[in-house]
This record gives structure tokens, C-alpha cells and sequence, in this order.
């Protein structure tokens, strides 16, 4: 019965809208309507019409999808298709790394190309999830500025674009453990040993801050060697006026989960169960 009301009301919006009558033109306009007036009706989105402005207006049909995790970004290239979870948790919207994964039935999808290209690359929210001992423990959020190499290489790697991805990486060692300076080091997307972390990017030289406060996020390595796309939070602040270079980000918040994991008996049991970019739509 609710079906037919539906129909029926349907064809009676689109009879008053077009005037339409047995003119087989008319009727022709009409039938091609109905199900347009149906999902607005129903508050059901055509699949796979999904965009980026429908995002960022969040619309209540918009939301329960995203909410349902039947809305994807995707990429394609010569090795098939993977593709990225987009999220909704305390009114952020997160976009997950590409992954090689089944396409849920009913998807809406859009491209990663135009998802990211929303971002502003002079300040970009990135995240990564910590877990160790079976759970995940809490969100790290990042604001990477000024827009500089490192910071676009850090994306790369929490979105995946390039194949690669700081996800199932775990952290790797702390320095200067109770001490002024105190830092964790992560990010070997290559070996997972502290070995690896080659650059994505031709050229990570930039206009660099430097930062001696706790929550800095910093590189690692040299900007050409074989472990540059390692970093390192500092979770303590340093003393005396000194600083460290070639500071890239800022946590923003979940420093204090960090700090736990900092304090678990085991740094490389911890590990990054997730990441990607808060989306600022």
C-alpha cells in the first residue's frame, strides 16, 4: 500500500508540474520523471549520483547513507579499482586510505580526485588511529602547515593515493623516554622496522618551521634518504630555547593518546589501525 501511495502521489507531481496529457510526447517527458519525483519523495538518492556538494550540504538522505557506509571515493588506474570509506563521527566528515576491497551492493561512489581536491593544502587535517592489545585506543589529529612537501607527502601517505599507505604501520621506537624532547617515531611504510620510508615525492626541501612544544610533528630523515617519510610527534616539550626542525604539523588533539602509547611497555605493539583526512565540508 505504501508503494502504490507513493507511485501515486509521484504521478500526480509530475502531472501538475508538466501538465502532462495522452500527448505520447508528454506522456513520454513524464515517464522519465516519475522516479526522479519517487526518490524525492522517499528521500533516496539515484546510486552512483552522489557528488561533492551533496556532501557538503549533508542532507539528510546524504547523511544516512554516509552514516550506512554506502558512500565511497574511488580510484582507478591500470591495476583496478580501490577504493575509501567516507565516515561521519561528531559532525567531521573523515575520508579513509584507498584500499583494494569489495564494492559494497548499493554504493554511491565518487572520485578520490575530486573528494581530495577539497582540501586545503595549507592547512589540512590529517588523522591516524592508534591500537595496541587488541583495541584501538584513540584518534591523533594533525594540522599540517604551512603547505610544504613533507605535509603533502603526509597525506599521500594517510589517503593511500599513491599506493602506499600509513596504515597496519607500527610505531617504532621513543626517544629521550621521561626527558625534555620526548618523541615517538613512526611511518615505515616499507619494512615496518624502522629501515624503511623512501620519499614519495622527488624533492621534500621547503620552508620549514621549527618548534620545541609538544604535539610538533616533525621528519625523521634527511629529505633524500631511504627513511623520509618516517616522523616523529614529540610528546614532551623541550627545555632551554631549543628546538626541532623541520616541523611540518601540529596535533591538534589526541596527544594524550600518544602519551599512552608512549607509556605501554612495548612501543612496537602499537600500531596505526587507521588514517586519512578530515574533510572540511
Amino acid at each position: 500500500m505504501m508503494v502504490q501511495e507513493t507511485i501515486r502521489e509521484a504521478l500526480e507531481m509530475t502531472t501538475t508540474e508538466t501538465g502532462a496529457t495522452d500527448d505520447p510526447v508528454h506522456l513520454g517527458d513524464s515517464a522519465s520523471s516519475i522516479m526522479n519525483k519517487v526518490q524525492e519523495i522517499t528521500g533516496e538518492i539515484p546510486q552512483k549520483q552522489l557528488t561533492v556538494e551533496d556532501l557538503r550540504r549533508m542532507r539528510e538522505p546524504v547523511k544516512r547513507l554516509v552514516e550506512a557506509g554506502r558512500v565511497l571515493a574511488i580510484q582507478e588506474d591500470q591495476d583496478g579499482r580501490r577504493s575509501a570509506r567516507i565516515t561521519l563521527q561528531d559532525g567531521q566528515l573523515y575520508l579513509h586510505p584507498l584500499l583494494r576491497q569489495p564494492t559494497p551492493a548499493h554504493a554511491h561512489t565518487l572520485q578520490e580526485s575530486e573528494v581530495v581536491g577539497v582540501l586545503d593544502p595549507s592547512c589540512t587535517l590529517a588523522f591516524i588511529d592508534l591500537g595496541w592489545a587488541g583495541s584501538t585506543r584513540g584518534r591523533v589529529t594533525i594540522r599540517l602547515t604551512p603547505d610544504t612537501p613533507l605535509a603533502r607527502q603526509f597525506v599521500l601517505l594517510c589517503t593511500g593515493q599513491r599506493g602506499h599507505t600509513y596504515r597496519n604501520t607500527k610505531l617504532l621506537r621513543v626517544f629521550e623516554k621521561d626527558e625534555p624532547g620526548e618523541s615517538v617515531v613512526g611511518g615505515d611504510y616499507e619494512s615496518n622496522d624502522g629501515e624503511g620510508g623512501a620519499p614519495l615525492l622527488p624533492d621534500l626541501q621547503g620552508q620549514y618551521r621549527e618548534s620545541g612544544r609538544a604535539g610538533a610533528v616533525r621528519a625523521r630523515g634527511g629529505p633524500r634518504g631511504p627513511r623520509s617519510a618516517q616522523f616523529a610527534i614529540t610528546t614532551r616539550d623541550l627545555q632551554d630555547g631549543d628546538q626541532w626542525s623541520r616541523v611540518f604539523g601540529d596535533v591538534v588533539s589526541g596527544l594524550d593518546v600518544v602519551r599512552a602509547a608512549v607509556n605501554h611497555s612495548d612501543i612496537t605493539e602499537v600500531t596505526v589501525v587507521d588514517c586519512g583526512v578530515v574533510l572540511p565540508l
